[in-house]
């Protein structure tokens, strides 16, 4: 039955135009009647994910993941956009947080949804979702967008609109943000303006048009609100030459330094592909705000191909390949020291055409209703994330691969690996703050997530290293491995592991003590 279901939500906009009328409805109604009787709780099995990856190596267990109460703080959030277009359901998935173990919510304050009665407010529906989401120990991080199709010149109410702009627009976008703040300061402390400028339709939100409702807005939110967070631009892809403008109009008036962080969203297909560009977003940045970090604010992959909504669209992708993407994002935006947001947290069924499309870049699996089915896979492997990367580690700056044949490292922090070396690896290292124990995430990085979990075995040497009893863990299934003794020796503080299988998605070489185990 879940497979009929997949094939219908996956198919059925592409037959729209070769099947009947009558046909259509039917199988409509089917999706409808099978998503309804099939949802499907967290699988707390340890054998939750399902796939073909096999090591030799003994099996210890497998990741047990931590709820959010256990957490203290992570790199982590979560993406619950869309709530003020109604393309989500927040009551679907509000369950199917905390488990998740990430604390921190994006979310759409809704202008538009607020004040669908010129000068009136309705907070019900807002009410309802920031009240429950911190009731269960979440933190909201809302951003403010978009416009309001009451003013003449108020901007409009979806992805790519323009931002408000005539006097009155403006005055009434002022009113709304001063009661939207006053309201829920005492839960929200975490704000973002706006979303995505630099895509509006016929380029409407130049960068100074985009600055200036910045910094009106965060004079409001800083009156009412000093200690509030702030996070700036939202910057759809990466445009250096709109960036570094928008920084400048916000410098130039003393205005940048009041942000707390500049968020991007950069949707690539091989999602290590990005991060040159992202240094260079860095640096511009810092040439008019020294050290103020990036905040990766929107990121995710699809888990189905067809025609659906979104980025990345043109691809085969699977639930595989999702969970594959999303946790090479994860790890690569921990490994620049890049907080890190996955998008999003169920599919969203896009209300606002001819039929409805879903964005399957959701990591829990709805319908066209908007009625939860099931987790995927990328749900339970990001689950494997959040349990063992929390703030307790700290990344070791410089681990640099060399393609030395039996090389051992010069520099102390510096991992060298041989055996197959043709291809690219992403290494990062880390360690614990007290114990010192450390782990070392490895993924070969250099092309799109593939289906195959075929892989390829390296031997990796690590110098002025801490291990006690080292482990392998698959992210993506969770499964935690023996390294045998015969695959790993220690030399002084140098540790050489032997035949270590590695493929397209994350696994570690980690101190045991690092991993809880169920």
């Amino acid at each position: 039955m879940f497979e009929l279901l997949y094939l219908v939500e996956t198919r059925l906009p592409r037959m729209k135009n070769t099947l009947p009328k009558r046909s259509l409805v039917m199988v409509a109604a089917l999706s409808i009647c099978a998503a309804n009787s099939l949802a499907q709780k967290i699988d707390t099995s340890p054998d939750r994910v399902k796939t073909d990856f096999e090591v030799s190596f003994p099996r210890l267990g497998t990741v047990m993941p931590r709820n959010t109460a256990e957490i203290t703080d992570s790199n982590w959030l979560i993406g619950c956009e869309t709530l003020d277009r109604d393309f989500t359901d927040y009551e679907q998935y509000k369950t199917y947080i905390a488990p998740l173990g990430i604390k921190r919510l994006r979310m759409q304050a809704g202008w538009d949804k607020t004040e669908k009665i010129k000068g009136q407010y309705d907070w019900a529906w807002l009410d309802r979702i920031i009240n429950d989401a911190t009731k269960r120990g979440l933190k909201p991080w809302l951003q403010i967008s978009y416009g309001n199709h009451n003013y003449p010149g108020g901007g409009g109410s979806n992805l790519g609109a323009g931002v408000p702009a005539s006097p009155e627009a403006l005055a009434a976008w002022d009113k709304w943000v001063e009661a939207l703040v006053k309201r829920y300061k005492t839960k929200v402390t975490e704000w973002e303006i706006w979303n995505e400028p630099n895509f509006s339709d016929n380029l409407e939100n130049t960068p100074e048009k985009a600055a200036a409702l910045h910094i009106r807005t965060i004079d409001i939110l800083k009156r009412i609100q000093p200690e509030a967070k702030v996070s700036g631009l939202a910057l759809g892809h990466i445009g250096l030459e709109y960036a570094d403008a928008f920084f400048k109009s916000l410098a130039d008036k003393g205005k940048l330094k009041l942000f707390d962080n500049i968020t991007y969203h950069d949707y690539t297909y091989n999602p290590d592909s990005h991060y040159p560009k992202v240094m260079e977003l860095q640096a511009i940045l810092h040439k008019y705000a020294p050290n103020m970090p990036l905040r990766q604010g929107e990121n995710g992959a699809p888990s189905g191909s067809g025609d659906g909504r979104g980025a990345l669209g043109e691809y085969e992708w699977s639930e595989l390949t999702q969970a594959k993407w999303d946790t090479r994002r994860m790890l690569g935006d921990l490994g620049h020291d890049i907080e890190s947001s996955v998008f999003s947290i169920i599919e969203m069924a896009y209300t606002n055409g001819p039929i409805n499309r879903l964005n399957y870049k959701g990591i829990i699996k709805s319908d066209s209703t908007k009625k939860i089915i099931r987790p995927k896979i990328a749900y339970y492997s990001i689950q494997n994330v959040t349990s063992i990367f929390d703030r307790s580690l700290e990344r070791i700056k410089r681990v640099e691969p060399t393609h030395n044949q039996n090389a051992v490292p010069k520099n102390p922090t510096e991992v060298a690996y041989t055996k197959g070396t043709d291809r690219s690896l992403a290494v990062y290292g880390y360690q614990h703050a007290t114990t010192k124990k450390q782990l070392f995430t490895i993924w070969s990085d250099d092309y799109i997530p593939v289906e195959s979990n075929k892989t390829r075995n390296l031997t990796f040497t690590f110098a002025n290293s801490n291990f006690d009893q080292p482990v392998y863990v698959d992210i993506i299934s969770g499964r935690v491995y023996e390294i045998p003794a015969s695959q790993w020796k220690k030399t002084g503080n140098v540790y050489t592991f032997t035949d270590i299988p590695v493929y397209d998605a994350p696994i570690l070489i980690a101190d045991k003590s690092l991993v809880k185990l169920m």
